[in-house]
């Protein structure tokens, strides 16, 4: 499945990394359980960072499982040790990566553990460091320092990897009422085929425009962290529906939320089925994203007003939203248009049977969405 070969991970061959990165994003989609995880992550992350080894390593409870590993030598496959005894745990009560050039000369490292492998040195990535549930180590057999490049490919790894696991645990969960009711197995397939397949979009379509291997590794990030907010959303909905207003604050919570002065937001109660919520804050996400860096939210004394209404007859009502940039530098239609512009202006409205609009007016990006009112966007 991961055929592609790394000559030279830290920098002679970087579009074959990207492109394995790619391929272990579409590999993971397939995935249901933690093995199937364990195994995909293992051998790309060895192919991606060059290593003589990795190992994935579960957090159970105050214990660190060495899962499964692949490596040039037996490592600890199986193994369990307290947390606080081995850097895999470090790194997840840290929540951060450790890099470690040589272990013998880091207290952090248990050298009586080290000693009967292989391992001279290592790089340790917590997987979801906001609350990590598992841990990736990188392990080389001679002394070695990886290119910031190869740690970041790596934490992107960690982070594809948390979603495979997050939808591999939504997946068990409701497994077991299948017994009872197997209707639930499809809107699972349905809902977790619908993620992945927005993941692979979104990491194909990232790669596309990227100009560089950082410039796609901050973008898909950023693009990754907002469709996990929008699942957290839902999840605390139990994958109801949501109101227009809850999109947009988890959607622009990075940016300063709708509680402060720079961005406003007002209209009538509506809410929103699932799929659709989380196209609407992708949407959201990528006008944020543009405002920071170029409108209205990159000066201190630019603001956000976004408000929306119900117009037409009945039989024939819309919903209306409007997003302007106020008192933000001059603005100029971008010479190309990216991912990004391009679902801005065609995915949401065309999903829904309605028009978009994208205008780079002097004096502040407008976007316009109208929809017709239906099951998946209603007044409440």
């Amino acid at each position: 499945m991961l055929d592609a070969a790394i000559a030279d991970p830290q920098g002679q061959d970087s579009d074959a990394a990207l492109l394995t990165l790619v391929e272990t994003i579409e590999a993971l989609s397939s995935t249901r359980t933690v093995e199937q995880v364990a195994e995909v992550v293992r051998s790309a992350a060895r192919r991606i960072s060059g290593a003589d080894g990795v190992a994935f390593i579960l957090r159970d409870g105050d214990q660190c499982w060495y899962l499964d590993e692949d490596a040039i030598g037996p490592l600890w496959k199986g193994g369990r040790f307290a947390m606080d005894r081995c850097i895999s745990g470090w790194a997840m009560r840290r929540r951060r990566t450790a890099v470690i050039p040589d272990i013998y000369v880091d207290d952090r490292v248990p050298h009586e553990k080290y000693r009967q492998t292989f391992v001279k040195s290592l790089v340790m990535t917590p997987v979801r460091p906001a609350d990590p549930i598992a841990a990736i180590g990188a392990y080389w057999a001679t002394a070695h320092t990886p290119s910031p490049a190869v740690v970041a490919k790596l934490e992107l790894m960690a982070r594809a990897a948390a979603t495979a696991l997050e939808n591999g645990r939504l997946n068990g969960e409701l497994a077991e009422a299948l017994e009872r009711r197997t209707v639930l197995q499809s809107e699972l397939d349905h809902r977790v085929k619908n993620t992945l397949a927005a993941v692979q979009s979104i990491a194909s379509q990232t790669l596309r425009s990227a100009r560089s291997s950082e410039e796609f590794a901050d973008n898909f990030e950023a693009r990754l962290m907002a469709l996990s907010r929008a699942h957290e959303l839902l999840s605390r909905q139990v994958w109801g529906r949501a109101q227009l207003s809850e999109i947009l604050e988890a959607a622009l919570l990075p940016f300063g939320g709708l509680d402060g002065p720079r961005i406003t937001a007002a209209g009538p109660t509506i809410v929103i089925a699932p799929e659709t919520a989380v196209a609407l804050h992708m949407t959201v996400h990528e006008l944020a994203v543009n405002a920071a860096q170029y409108g209205a939210l990159s000066t201190p004394g630019g603001r956000v007003v976004i408000d929306w209404r119900i117009e037409g007859e009945a039989g024939a009502r819309a919903l209306v939203l409007a997003w302007r940039e106020q008192g933000g530098p001059p603005v100029t239609a971008p010479t190309r248009r990216g991912f990004g512009s391009r679902l801005i202006e065609r995915g949401l409205a065309r999903d829904l049977g309605g028009a978009a609009s994208l205008t780079f007016a002097s004096d502040g990006v407008q976007f316009f969405l109208r929809v017709p009112l239906s099951a998946r966007v209603a007044l409440a």
